[in-house]
């Protein structure tokens, strides 16, 4: 089959031919209809720091997709060939503390599919049946496709009591969108996006925002005064990893502010603590998705 592959450590990646992947008892083998490109896909691509100290060569690169069953193993009992699906790119032991706790997201065993074994920018992928996860017929493969980011969307978005709260997200990417629209579902009083690309923040306004704000032409000081707000923000959302935003973030909260921190920061971030301790800010740490509770949220 052909798969595209990150052949050796270094910037690119490379369309080859590899053997199609063999089915376990458990597995389930999905001939692959489309793909959606992740940040994480880019950082294999350019080969940067977090890429050299995580990914072994060669590798199948890529982890959000949707598709179609092909094969399953011999004890396989939820899914026939042709049935459509996609999966929780994440694969944990089922043993730990954790996961026998239903907290899998926290498996510290945990692999991932395109960074630790093979994954989904091929013809086809094998995952275990217990990451399989099957569509609804009302849904294209392409929005399916989508469904691991739109995971972290639900999950970082649904990480504290969202109603009547005023809202900060940080990084209007596609996660970041996606979540302006799940803020305002669950009855947030203001979400105010923020991010420097223009096109991204008009596309997150379509989807909601109270206000989207391009940092570079005003701050969100002017966005909590134009709002009517007496006070900083109740909930934040770090999606974009940019220190800036972060520090931004923690400067504008209100005293007791919960965060969910998505986006992956620099290990030379630096923040003022005072901003935290003086504050009573609770930060959470967000990786992925809860399995399975994000997933039937979503």
């Amino acid at each position: 089959m052909k798969a595209l592959i990150k052949k050796s450590p270094e910037k690119g990646i490379w369309l080859e031919d590899v053997p199609i992947p063999e089915v376990d008892t458990n597995d389930v083998l999905i001939r692959i209809q489309k793909t959606a490109i992740c940040g994480t896909d880019l950082h294999i691509y350019q080969w940067n720091e977090w890429a050299e100290r995580t990914i072994k060569t060669p590798l199948v690169t890529g982890h959000e997709f949707s598709g179609v069953v092909q094969a399953i193993g011999p004890g396989v009992t939820h899914y026939k060939k042709g049935d459509r699906v996609s999966g929780e790119g994440h694969i944990t032991c089922g043993n730990c503390r954790n996961c026998r706790a239903g907290k899998r997201h926290l498996c510290h065993k945990t692999v991932g599919i395109g960074i630790n074994r093979n994954g989904a920018f091929a013809e086809y992928l094998v995952i275990p049946e217990r990451n399989v996860w099957p569509l609804h017929p009302n849904i294209p493969s392409e929005i399916a496709a989508c469904f691991d980011p739109l995971g972290n969307a639900t999950h970082t978005a649904l990480s504290f009591e969202m109603v009547a709260e005023d809202v900060l997200i940080t990084g209007a990417g596609p996660i970041g969108i996606m979540a302006v629209a799940i803020c305002n579902f669950v009855g947030a009083r203001h979400v105010v996006i923020t991010d420097v690309n223009d096109y991204r923040l008009k596309l997150a306004k379509k989807m909601g925002a109270s206000m989207a704000l391009n940092v570079t032409h005003g701050g969100i000081k002017d966005a909590i005064k134009e709002l009517g707000m007496s006070n900083g923000f109740d909930i934040g959302l770090e999606m974009s990893g940019a220190p800036g935003a972060f520090n931004d973030m923690l400067q504008n909260m209100y005293h007791g502010g919960r965060i969910a921190l998505l986006g992956i920061l620099p290990k030379s971030t630096q923040i003022n603590w005072d901003d935290i301790i003086f504050k009573g800010l609770h930060i959470k740490g967000i990786y992925g998705r809860e399995m399975f509770e994000t997933w039937y949220k979503m």
